[in-house]
């Protein structure tokens, strides 16, 4: 997040309660005592059968039906509601993601002497977000041994039995959160699952962003920011998937910056094909065709080769909607765990000459805009990250951009508590495609300093449209109602859920169009917002 020349020794702490304070809607109230606005089918061997039918995806070449899937009966009683103790019941998947009628390995640990799985396919089927897909017998629990924490990079490690083995026959594609229920109802938790699509062309790809989940699991103890202490000095420099997730019970970083981004683009059935960032990292060809890719509410940690994938994919005409803040913002290295290929997000920050990855040749895993070899993020994303901790409005600049349309804004409107937690700017000081459309331009104040907030759109040759939301609050206002007055939604009221869902749906409709430059080119008012070229 905030650069570590300036807030290094701070970071650990201040972006431990940065997460609980953006993940949570708590009260904005004393946020300035944080650092960052510095200058810049069944399991086997037990055997369950699935409970109920479930569609198979059509072939790759027509994608798969969004609408027919979500015109099944939904489950609303897919939340955790009984926790229950710390260590009742918790786990993790060996794969980050699979391909329909795959399997993988579940590895969980549990007080009860058994327990069982549900997967539950995570969409909008009529406002309940979620499906019942499959569900085990009971499955007999064990309690795992204690974790271990390596030397060198204070990574936490698990060394967990496989528990089950679950086959995803009949599994349609898309986002999963599988729920562990222990018996007697002595706890529950979740385990985070993308059943991945094999193609995209013509879709619109959802991309999960599980290396920048990791990176603020602390399960264990230690994450990307900090260890047990809360310093800075004590953090993982390498995090591993082998691990269960210690946020929202389970769910790491999905339920508030992508969930509900989710539901809406599949309630509008357009076109959408799954993925994850390491899926995007592995192969070069996953994005070839796909009318958009959509970076969701917090995508902070990216390898070089997802950018340059995602980047190629802009220059052959691809749409890129990021929908949060902060993006592509820290480099990492993605290498192997005991239990197989990236699994592990390796990321020195500040200590990055220390890292045996580095020496060997491979690129200092620090901020994109640092050296060695700084690559700021503007590049791709038109906006660049300016700082936390904000909570301002968010204030309409350009009202009669497509984007607004049917929203019936006036210039000067302001939506109270959409910029925050974090926000990026258009600054041409960086590297900045043109030409580039300011769409909002908020006032704010981090840690009195003086900025704006920008909302932007531009397009390149290819065609493609490039839209940066550039408050983090994003994805969370969709599901924004009421006055405000609570401390839900970090007090987003419903005209911030009424603006950003129109905002969203005219930006998705567009995108899985195709090049979104053609019919709407960016008109370029860089100097008009800011009074410079």
């Amino acid at each position: 997040m905030e650069q570590e020349q300036t807030a290094a020794p701070a970071e650990g702490a201040g972006r431990r309660r940065f997460l609980v304070i953006a993940a949570t809607g708590a009260a904005t109230a004393g946020l300035g005592t944080l650092a960052g606005c510095g200058s810049s089918g069944g399991t086997t061997p037990e055997g369950p059968a699935p409970s109920g039918p479930a569609a198979a995806s059509p072939g790759a070449a027509r994608g798969f039906d969004v609408k027919s899937e979500n015109g099944r009966p939904g489950n609303a009683d897919w939340h955790v509601t009984k926790a229950g103790p710390a260590r009742a019941i918790e786990g993790f998947a060996d794969k980050v993601s699979v391909l329909p009628g795959e399997t993988f390995g579940l590895h969980v640990s549990t007080t009860a002497p058994r327990f069982t799985v549900s997967a539950y396919r995570i969409g909008w089927y009529g406002g309940a977000r979620a499906r019942l897909v499959w569900r085990s017998q009971a499955l007999p629990g064990v309690r795992q041994p204690e974790h271990t924490v390596d030397s060198a990079t204070r990574m936490v490690r698990t060394h967990w039995a496989r528990t089950a083995t679950v086959d995803t026959k009949d599994w349609p594609e898309g986002c999963y959160l599988l729920r562990l229920d222990a018996q007697g109802g002595e706890g529950q938790r979740f385990v985070p699952l993308t059943v991945r699509s094999a193609a995209t062309t013509g879709r619109t790809v959802v991309v999960n962003a599980v290396a920048t989940w990791q990176a603020y699991n602390r399960w264990g103890g230690y994450g990307s920011y900090d260890g047990p202490n809360g310093g800075y000095a004590t953090r993982s420099l390498a995090v591993t998937f082998d691990r269960p997730y210690e946020y929202d019970d389970g769910a790491g970083l999905f339920l508030v910056y992508e969930a509900p981004l989710i539901a809406l683009a599949e309630r509008l059935g357009i076109p959408l094909a799954y993925a994850t960032t390491t899926d995007v990292a592995r192969d070069k060809r996953l994005l070839e065709g796909a009318t958009a890719v959509l970076s969701l509410g917090h995508d902070e940690y990216w390898s070089p080769e997802q950018r340059t994938h995602i980047t190629a994919a802009r220059d052959a005409g691809t749409n890129l909607a990021v929908l949060g803040a902060n993006c592509c913002f820290r480099r990492i290295r993605l290498e192997a765990s005991d239990l197989g290929p990236d699994r592990t997000v390796v990321c020195y920050k500040s200590s990055y000459e220390q890292d045996p990855g580095f020496r060997r040749g491979h690129p200092a895993t620090v901020d994109f805009r640092s050296p060695p070899a700084a690559d700021p993020e503007s590049s791709l994303l038109g906006v660049i990250y300016d700082g936390y901790p904000v909570d301002a409005p968010y204030v309409v600049t350009n009202p009669s951009h497509w984007l607004f349309e049917g929203t019936g804004v006036k210039a000067g409107d302001g939506f109270p508590h959409l910029v925050g937690v974090e926000y990026d700017k258009v600054d041409t000081g960086f590297p900045t495609p043109r030409p580039i459309e300011i769409l909002a331009h908020s006032p704010v104040v981090c840690e009195g300093r003086p900025s704006h907030q920008d909302t932007a759109y531009y397009t390149v040759p290819s065609g493609a449209g490039v839209f940066a939301t550039g408050t983090m609050r994003w994805v969370e206002a969709l599901d924004a109602t009421g006055d405000g007055h609570g401390r839900a939604n970090h007090g987003l009221d419903a005209r911030a859920g009424a603006l950003t869902t129109r905002v969203t749906e005219n930006l998705l409709r567009v995108f899985a169009a195709g090049p979104a430059g053609r019919a709407h080119p960016a008109r370029d008012n860089v100097e008009a917002v800011y009074g410079r070229s």
